[in-house]
């Protein structure tokens, strides 16, 4: 689904002078897989994120999604994707604070041109599907930080993406609350969505099937993770014996 060929991002910093942020990444994300990206900061993460979330262009390299080239699409088209494939979950949650859940949710598909009753249901279904279908009236002032995360999520999942990106988002949580999101992106996971996540947690990164560390702009290891999630590989243990 994902394909990265000799990736390379480059940052002018004045005369020069310039930084490397992403040296010769080559990279492959199968439909359905659950991928962690960690590493220290500065390695690379967010611009890797970014890059393959149609947010940035690398500076040389060959970035395929589906099949398609992204590298050398125009900026609309880039937009096109955004919308049409891509959800984003940020550790921030970047709502708007003036406007309800519900209608922060809406807004993917106003930029889609989706019709005012159309959007209403389809944001009425994804609060839902977070659980927060009795919150929708609520301004994000009024909502706890994890019920806020969930109307981030259901904000990136109204336009039925195929790749779910989450930087860091159980970073502003307690870990009660943070369990309770990773599990929801697991849940999103198995009804099909591709999750890649950002994460500095080892406990978080235990959550998905495989975990790609960078370091320097460099892929340094990429091993897969034999069980789901730290439920699931509780369950896996073998019992003891008394």
């Amino acid at each position: 689904m994902i394909r990265l060929t000799g990736i390379t991002k480059v940052y002018p910093m004045g005369a020069d002078v310039t930084v490397t942020a992403l040296a010769g990444i080559d990279l492959f994300i199968d439909e359905h897989e659950f991928v962690a990206v960690m590493g220290p900061s500065g390695s690379g993460k967010s611009t890797l994120m970014n890059i393959i979330g149609c947010l940035d262009r690398p500076s040389s390299g060959t970035y395929e999604l589906a099949g398609a080239d992204v590298s050398t699409m125009s900026d609309h088209d880039l937009a096109r994707i955004r919308n049409d494939r891509v959800g984003f979950i940020f550790q921030t949650f970047n709502l708007l604070p003036r406007m309800t859940a519900s209608r922060n949710v809406e807004l993917p598909m106003v930029y889609a041109g989706v019709g005012r009753r159309d959007r209403r249901r389809r944001a009425t279904d994804a609060l839902a599907r977070v659980g927060l279908a009795q919150r929708a009236r609520h301004r994000p002032t009024e909502l706890s930080g994890g019920q806020r995360q969930r109307v981030a999520i259901a904000r990136a999942l109204v336009n039925d993406p195929s790749i779910v990106f989450a930087d860091e988002p159980t970073g502003n949580l307690d870990s009660s609350t943070g369990r309770d999101i990773m599990q929801l992106l697991t849940d999103l996971n198995r009804s099909g969505a591709t999750i890649i996540l950002v994460t500095h947690d080892a406990d978080v990164a235990a959550y998905s099937h495989r975990v790609i560390y960078l370091r320097d702009g460099q892929i340094t290891r990429d091993e897969r993770i034999a069980t789901h999630s730290p439920a699931e590989q509780v369950a896996a243990a073998p019992e003891r014996s008394t």
